[in-house]
């Protein structure tokens, strides 16, 4: 495996001893450096359980992905295209199964199941539905054990020598997440990250774009505070301009709390801004 530091296309780059990273070069305002595709695999393991293929078109990137070793399972974390585009032909690539939140991504395997334990390739695996970035998120909770010795008569309870939750673009490693407004909402998307805070203890960020941290918990309480601090701009905002949230037009907003931020931004802007207007609606 590579030793390089993100963003490095191609390589598959080592994180931990149970999980690695290739990135796909396809940049991009939403995609960042690219999409990160995680492979997860215990040391000494044959198999490996790989999150996202990423989009199709890119054929280096998922042979580099499909060469990771014997791919027991494939698991995608959201609906969006740079993560779910490749599912058809890395399906024929390596006859995985693929498991999403939704049957629509599924091949050859059952949709996930909140709080469902899969345990493969050496790990634990839970699957914690955490919806807001779009109605469909899913993180992945990854728990590397130890277990004790069989032949003991009585058997010492697994440790667990390390943990990460893989988060899609739930959380990012760098920057903030767009919420779509198409089906995604403020109120499951500030549920889902106090979910995280509380499951996420001792666990690394192994983020769907940008680059992993060692510690969730502090990065997904800045986002919860983002989010409230916006919230606040919003609320000041509508009151300078002497509208509500129902009458509010979501670029006018954008103009006046986005007004320092780089114009190319400003329909990603615009997206979370009716995603903020809709919640304040009822909030």
């Amino acid at each position: 495996m590579g030793t390089s530091q993100h963003p490095a296309y191609g390589i598959r780059r080592a994180v931990s001893d149970f999980a690695s990273v290739i990135l796909c070069d396809n940049p991009g305002m939403m995609e960042l450096d690219g999409t990160n595709t995680w492979i997860l695999q215990a040391p000494g393991s044959r198999e490996c359980v790989v999150v996202d293929p990423g989009p199709r078109r890119h054929r280096d990137h998922l042979s580099a992905v499909a060469d990771a070793g014997e791919i027991a399972l494939v698991l995608i974390t959201h609906r969006h295209g740079d993560h779910t585009d490749a599912v058809k032909r890395f399906r024929k690539m390596t006859k995985a199964p693929v498991r999403a939140r939704t049957a629509e991504f599924c091949r050859g395997a059952a949709p996930l199941s909140d709080r469902e334990i899969i345990e493969v390739a050496g790990l634990r695996i839970t699957v914690l539905l955490t919806p807001g970035h779009t109605a469909d998120s899913t993180s992945f909770l990854v728990e590397h054990m130890a277990h004790g010795d069989p032949s003991v008569i009585v058997a010492e309870p697994p440790r667990v020598l390390g943990r990460a939750m893989v988060t899609g673009d739930t959380i990012l490693g760098a920057g903030t997440t767009v919420l779509d407004p198409t089906d995604g909402t403020l109120e499951d998307y500030l549920h889902s990250l106090n979910r995280l805070i509380v499951e996420g203890d001792g666990c690394a960020l192994l983020p769907g774009h940008g680059p992993d941290h060692p510690e969730l918990i502090p990065i997904a309480r800045y986002y919860k505070k983002h989010r409230e601090d916006r919230l606040d701009e919003i609320r000041r905002a509508l009151t300078e301009m002497g509208t509500t949230p129902d009458a509010a037009k979501p670029m006018r907003v954008v103009r006046k709390v986005y007004r320092d931020v780089d114009k190319k931004l400003w329909p990603a802007a615009r997206m979370s801004v009716k995603v903020q207007l809709t919640y304040l609606r009822s909030n």
